[in-house]
């Protein structure tokens, strides 16, 4: 029988094209819906076998693969938020279903909900990310709607100079001055300071590298040591068998915590995140002339574009050229080269 009961609710069971079966709940208890479900599944395969049509997939089956061929990436875990709070508008759609007019619907509750731009363009994005693949690497739909996302300010640049970061230095207890140091000597993240372990250390080469799985781009980085990086390290000698960076002899999980923004304040401090250590490291470099290229590959940075952001603190590399329109003397009156 194509439908029947189980209990209160009524159950499918459809031939397919190949011979095999689909066996599934129509979930409903009324027998008028179980029977156009029914119906409907049945006319998808009739036109996937006789039109060539592609079989339809909807947006759960869709976020199951996804998140099945996507569990390396770092940013699964927001990933996952997202996808919960797109269950409400999207959980029961067939991915051809999704088109620009839902999406301004998705755009426009994700706003309601007091979030940033940002926050919203996070989740346009992961929408069309997920289409995209569906589209390019599983062939599942032909098209995809244009997703359009929203304005977002200006990417934030706060650094600090070197008698800023003095008065900071002084009023941080001994372990965050020390990392705080260590980071502006080597433009480290914060999780790559604090879960640095005397193993990833060569002081003969004097270098560090930053394992893979531990690299937001998923590579390795190597890391030369300064002088003043290496004595921040000979500091930490002893402390503790594994970690290089402890309080009272235990690893440190957190930088950015309580101690470093009472030291903030106390410096007179404002604006700035324990991030903001990796821009000044950055900018310093740039203002003492070390060229975009290098900066670039003793960041760790994927491409030039994030590396960018800091060239306009150095002209050095221009000066030659500015000379190009210099006036010069002839007679009297002065003429362009």
């Amino acid at each position: 029988m194509s439908i029947y009961k189980r209990g209160e609710t009524w159950w499918l069971r459809i031939a397919r094209p190949d011979g095999s079966y689909i066996q599934r709940s129509a979930r409903t208890t009324i027998k008028k819906e179980a029977q156009e479900l029914h119906d409907k599944i049945k006319a998808e395969g009739w036109r996937v076998k006789n039109l060539g049509s592609k079989p339809r997939h909807t947006w759960k089956e869709v976020v199951i693969r996804w998140l099945s061929e996507r569990s390396h990436k770092k940013s699964l875990g927001d990933d996952k938020k997202h996808l919960l709070w797109l269950n409400s508008h999207l959980n029961n759609k067939h991915i051809d279903e999704i088109n620009k007019d839902l999406v301004d619907v998705i755009k426009l509750a994700k706003l309601k909900s007091g979030v940033s731009n940002a926050t919203v363009n996070r989740v346009l994005a992961l929408v069309r990310a997920i289409l995209k693949c569906a589209k390019d690497e599983w062939e599942w739909i032909d098209t995809i709607p244009a997703v359009k996302l929203l304005p977002e300010p200006v990417t934030r640049l706060r650094w600090l100079t070197h008698n800023e970061v003095d008065r900071l230095l002084k009023e941080l207890p001994v372990h965050l001055c020390a990392m705080v140091r260590f980071s502006l000597a080597t433009g480290l993240r914060e999780s790559n300071v604090t879960g640095l372990q005397w193993s990833q250390l060569d002081m003969k080469r004097h270098c560090a590298w930053i394992h893979p799985e531990q690299a937001k781009a998923n590579k390795a980085i190597a890391v030369p040591l300064s002088s003043d990086a290496l004595l921040v390290i000979r500091e930490q000698l002893g402390k503790n068998d594994n970690f290089v960076f402890t309080y009272k002899g235990k690893s440190v999980t957190r930088a950015n915590n309580h101690a470093w923004r009472k030291g903030l304040i106390r410096a007179g401090i404002e604006d700035f995140r324990w991030h903001d250590l990796r821009h000044t490291w950055a900018s310093w470099h740039v203002q003492n002339g070390t060229p975009l290229h290098i900066l670039k590959e003793l960041g760790g940075w994927a491409d030039l574009t994030m590396v960018m952001r800091y060239a306009h603190l150095s002209s050095d590399h221009l000066k030659e050229f500015a000379e190009n329109t210099k006036l010069k003397e002839k007679g009297r009156a002065a003429v362009y080269l």
